[in-house]
């Protein structure tokens, strides 16, 4: 059984779409249709907006969600048994599994990268990643580093890859300690906020009343959901766990076991670059992988 897969922030590229642009009527329509709804053209910063402002955290979403999207309703769900999607990439997943209309998607998407871009000026905070370290490290680790403020997981993105989030202080004190801690690596990321932390709480109030003004329908494909790390199809459950997502770690190594453990064998990354397709080698290396980004990529699967 194979699954599709949806990237997250930080995967974007300068030129990102362009090439599907030209190549697909179809696609054409769409990204001119994302315009459309956002008001201002999204398909311009995709394809020739500097790397400074695709990497607002306002734009970057949608990008790499429209990318997505671009991809995914070019291939159709014929086969595809299961989906998931990193942060960002979760609400990809939902709109390509049809719990989320296309529009409602692009408009909540570009919804969630403001206000994530607004509690990080309201809420400064950093985020960075351990490498090399087990998750019961990690966690005496943050026990330590918390008294100089709020740090938590932010990402269990493989075994042994271990993002955290939260106050500047904690952080960087967190990455002086994590060496004693047994971390190969620990280094600070250039973000723009301490996502899936406490520090997006200023955000969450404000995308749960942004929820509320679209319709979630129950999937038609499980959506193995970040915040829980288990299939799910239930509207009220998707809508529940897309606001929880916003404070909490997302939980993608547990996410990839509980896909593997319900009989997925081929893993498809449908967007920008190759970030998964790496995570998932390193999480389990039974499973195959693969990734979908180009014009040409679409035509050799076509």
């Amino acid at each position: 059984m194979k699954a599709y897969v949806f990237p997250g922030q930080g995967s974007q590229y300068c030129g990102m779409g362009r090439d599907i642009f030209e190549a697909f009527p179809a696609a054409k329509e769409l990204m001119q249709r994302a315009d459309e709804v956002l008001g201002f053209s999204i398909s311009a910063i995709m394809f020739t907006g500097s790397e400074d402002e695709l990497r607002q955290t306002r734009y970057t979403q949608p990008a790499i969600f429209l990318h997505s999207i671009a991809i995914a309703s070019l291939l159709g769900s014929e086969g595809v048994a299961m989906t998931a999607g990193h942060s960002l990439g979760e609400y990809s997943a939902l709109c390509f599994a049809g719990a989320i209309g296309f529009d409602d998607a692009m408009r909540i998407v570009a919804r969630r990268g403001e206000l994530m871009q607004n509690a990080g000026q309201q809420n400064p905070g950093t985020m960075a990643a351990l490498i090399g370290m087990q998750d019961s490290a990690v966690e005496n680790l943050l026990a330590e580093a918390s008294s100089a403020g709020i740090v938590q997981a932010a990402n269990f993105n493989s075994p042994g890859q271990v993002v955290i989030s939260g106050d500047v202080a904690a952080v960087k004190k967190a990455i002086e300690l994590a060496p004693s801690f047994g971390a190969r690596m620990a280094r600070e990321l250039v973000v723009s906020g301490a996502f899936h932390s406490p520090l997006m709480k200023p955000a969450e109030q404000e995308l749960a009343a942004a929820l509320e003004n679209i319709e979630i329908r129950d999937a038609r494909i499980p959506v193995c959901m970040n915040a829980v790390a288990e299939p799910v199809t239930a509207a009220p459950e998707i809508r529940k766990n897309l606001i929880m997502q916003l404070t909490s770690p997302v939980l993608w190594t547990q996410s990839i076991e509980a896909m593997v453990s319900g009989g997925i064998r081929e893993f498809i990354e449908i967007g920008p670059q190759k970030v998964l397709q790496g995570l998932i080698k390193r999480i389990d290396k039974s499973v195959t992988g693969s990734g979908i980004d180009t014009a040409e990529d679409i035509r050799r699967v076509m």
